[in-house]
Formats: structure tokens, sequence, C-alpha cells
């Protein structure tokens, strides 16, 4: 079966006691089993449900991989990956990743003895220079947060394999849509589901998708243990959100083209970032690596200093100001200032997220709709 029909059939098999179309939620805690020691395929939630049962065999379908785990949030998806390091190794990430990415690693895992260190990934060799004895994970973004850089994530995965180390990938912004991690030899793929996954704005999940029955079984057996698993009823609304996935990525990707088109001929704007752009460093990469389009996403430099940008991003009437991405409504933030503020004023500048950066997440509006109010806000405060 094709992606799209995954989505929708995948984990999503008519209730067998009653023909329902929609599989029906459990929220049971608890579950009676067949005699003392004598245990069924459900005992208690935190260690398996139903209805995340169903919805992690769809996510494993749609990566590609051999199964999945469903979290509380991406972040709790993101400590467990990071949960299979012991104190004394060392962790290499990129620098352009999501700022609680960044905060968990530099004020959680450092505290449990993990070292840290983050380096540009597009210079490959970087990873060479940095790994060390100690060094077990790479850690990067199959399209970074915020500049939506696009690693060359073949040849990292093969050279960080030389090197012994595991993979993890967060494909939150490229989705399982436009690219699969597993496909190129990632060890894991990590998603906030909360995201475009979910994609409503309504629901708090978080993913890891894996290709190795082994490593799946240390990431269960961490998960069942620290207990951030996802409930019955987020289950439901993300095996809901997937099943349109594709169309609404597709949709969202076509309008983040022509939005970004606009913004490069603006004269209140600076730079673009977009990977759909001819102008953006890795366009060449991303037409190779992503399929059906270049994604949601959206980072613009407007002209003006950190006040300007912070009345641009609260002007506009269409695009909501919030922190999160990925849904059916349009949302802007300054990054600066809101979802990179964990990173240290120093790493900000080394990674490039300025005063005057403000992203964008695509939503299902008319474009033209969208740019009008972009526009708008931009005169009226620069």
């Amino acid at each position: 079966m094709k992606f799209r029909t995954r989505a929708i059939h995948v984990g999503n098999e008519p209730d067998p006691q009653t023909g329902a179309v929609i599989p029906p939620i459990h929220p049971s805690s608890t579950f009676v089993q067949p005699g003392a020691g004598d245990w069924g395929k459900f005992d208690y939630s935190r260690s398996g449900n139903p209805t995340r049962t169903a919805v992690q065999a769809t996510l494993a379908s749609l990566e590609g991989g051999c199964g999945a785990l469903a979290f509380s949030s991406g972040m709790a998806a993101t400590h467990c990956a990071t949960m299979l390091l012991r104190s004394g190794d060392h962790l290499i990430a990129g620098m352009d990743i999501y700022g609680g990415s960044y905060r968990l690693f530099h004020k959680i895992c450092t505290t449990a003895g993990i070292e840290i260190s983050l380096v540009d990934l597009q210079d490959p060799e970087a990873i060479s220079r940095t790994v060390r004895p100690e060094t077990k994970m790479l850690w990067l973004e199959g399209i970074g947060n915020p500049r939506l850089t696009v690693p060359d994530l073949p040849r990292l995965v093969a050279l960080a394999h030389q090197h012994e180390l595991l993979v993890a990938v967060d494909n939150t912004f490229a989705t399982p849509a436009l690219m699969r991690p597993l496909e190129f030899g990632a060890d894991i793929v990590m998603h906030s589901g909360t995201k475009y996954l979910a994609g409503h704005s309504d629901c708090l999940a978080g993913v890891l998708a894996v290709n190795s029955p082994e490593l799946l079984d240390k990431l269960y057996c961490i998960q069942n243990a620290t207990g951030a698993v996802l409930s019955p009823f987020e289950s439901f609304l993300l095996a809901r959100g997937l099943k349109t996935l594709d169309l609404r990525v597709g949709e969202q990707s076509r309008t983040a083209q022509r939005v970004a088109e606009f913004l490069e001929t603006h004269p209140q704007v600076r730079s673009v970032l977009y990977p759909g752009l001819a102008s953006h460093p890795d366009h060449v990469r991303a037409q190779q690596l992503l399929q059906g389009g270049f994604g949601a996403m959206i980072t613009f430099e407007a002209d003006g200093d950190f006040e300007t940008t912070k009345n641009i991003v609260k002007s506009t009437k269409l695009f909501h100001l919030a922190v999160s991405l990925g849904a059916v409504e349009s949302l802007i933030e300054q990054p600066a200032s809101m979802s990179h503020a964990s990173y240290d004023a120093a790493a900000r500048k080394t990674a490039g997220i300025s005063d005057s950066l403000i992203r964008l997440s695509i939503g299902l509006e008319d474009v033209d709709d969208l740019i009008d109010d972009l526009d708008s806000a931009l005169r009226h405060c620069c």
C-alpha cells in the first residue's frame, strides 16, 4: 500500500466486535488477566494500551520502521532517546535544533554526566573533528529549526556509523510525508507529534520510530520504566491526524512556497530561508532528499531590530503569535524571544538566530489572505 493508504488503514482496522469503522478508545488503566502470573496481551496501560498500540503501528508503517513508541510529548521522546546514554558518554548535535532540545541537552543531560558538543553539520567533517572514544550519539534535524538547514543525511549517517555512533533524527519539520530518515540508515527518528502528525493544535504527543528490534526493546524498557506514555485519548487524536497528514503537508508546502517567494521580493525583508527557494544554501540537497514538497516552515529576517521584530509578530491578524507549529492555522513567532530563548545568547549568535529572525508555520488558510496579512504587518511596523 502507498503512504496515504497506510496512514488511513494500518492500525485502524474496524473493530471486530461491533464492526465500527473507527476503532474504540480504550481508557482502561488495567486489564483482567487469565491467571496469577499468566499475562495477557495487555496488563497495565503504562506498559501497553490497545489505542496506543494501534497508533504506534501506523507510525511504524509511515516511517518504515520495525516499531514505534508514542510518548506524552516530543521532549519526553527525546529524553527517552538520550537515556540510552550513560554518565561519561558524549553526544554530538547539530547547531540548528529546537530550543527545547538545546535546553534538555545542556540543562538536564549534562547534570547526568553526559557531555554535549554542538557542531555545524553543513561541514560534515566537523563530526570527525569532534568525535572521541566516549562519543555515542549524533543528534540532528532533517530540516533544522529555526534556520531550515537541510543536512546531508546519507553522508552524515555513513560517517557517524563509521565511528559506531547511534544516529537520531528529529523529523518534526519534514514529517514522513516528505522524508523518512530510517530509509537513509538513521537508527532513531523522533517527532513532536503535537505538530504535523496530529496537525490541529489539540494534542500533545511524541514519537520514536526505529528499524532495529533490539533498539526498540531498549527504548520500550526506558519508556515503561519512566512512564511518559501517550494517553488513550491523545492516541486517538494522533491517529485521526495521521489520516490527513499527506494531504495537509502537501498543501501547506505549496502555500509556503508562494509565501516564501513573496517575502523574498518584499522591501521590508532582508533575507528569506526556505528550502524551496533557489537562494537557499541547501536547495539542491533538499530537492534530492525531500519528496513532494519543501515543508511548511519559513524563516526570514525583517528589516528592523529586536523591538521592531516584536511589533511585527504581534501585528498579524491571521498568523497567531504562538509557539508550536504544523497545525491547520498559521502561526508566527520570534525565535530569539520565544522558541529559542533557552539558548544562551552566545549560542544563538553562533547558530545564526538573530534578533530580527521571524519563524512562520504555514497553515491551510488561503494563500492570498496569508500574503496580505504579512504584507500589512511588515509595512505597518518597518
